[in-house]
């Protein structure tokens, strides 16, 4: 074989092997964009939950247990203690469609269990309405969190967390 003949190969070679690498780039991106718009990385900046970092997952339906990643209602309450684009609350689903929401006080129970219980005030001294009773609708969720000053379905102003509003599921990861 000439010189000439294994430079030319070699050649060949090379932008085959560049063009196979491209091609997995491309498969590989593509992979991770469509990851990407399913998965996220959730960092908890509030005290309500006792984990700071949380891999989201969006679809699936939320079971109870399962943390949920929400937009928060708009109201006049969240805009003074959140801002006016509050970023999206975390909280554990309690109730799933079909339990049955019931309050003794401001000691709210689903079927009957304790899940937690609503302060009067806020941390900032305005009047908290008390969450929905009843049963969970379909496509809906009772949410709470163990920490006090939880922001969740106990308070009116959140209430059940509807699907259009949910996110995704979430798993702790730290």
């Amino acid at each position: 074989m000439r010189a000439a003949d294994i430079l030319a190969r070699s050649a060949m070679a090379r932008r085959l092997a560049l063009l196979a690498g491209l091609g997995a780039g491309a498969l590989g991106l593509t992979a991770l964009s469509g990851f990407a718009t399913s998965h996220a990385l959730m960092i908890n900046a509030s005290p309500s939950l006792p984990y700071w970092a949380i891999w989201t997952s969006r679809g699936g339906i939320p079971r109870r247990g399962d943390i949920i990643v929400f937009t928060p209602p708009a109201s006049p309450l969240l805009k003074k203690h959140f801002g006016t684009r509050p970023q999206p609350f975390g909280k554990i689903v309690s109730g799933v469609p079909g339990d049955l929401v019931t309050r003794e006080g401001r000691t709210f129970r689903v079927n009957g269990r304790p899940v937690a219980t609503a302060k009067p005030t806020s941390r900032l001294g305005e009047p908290l309405g008390l969450g929905p009773t009843g049963r969970v609708p379909e496509n809906c969720y009772f949410v709470t969190t163990p920490h006090k000053d939880g922001f969740d379905s106990r308070y009116a102003a959140i209430g059940w967390v509807c699907r259009e509003r949910i996110l995704g599921t979430g798993r702790p990861i730290l």
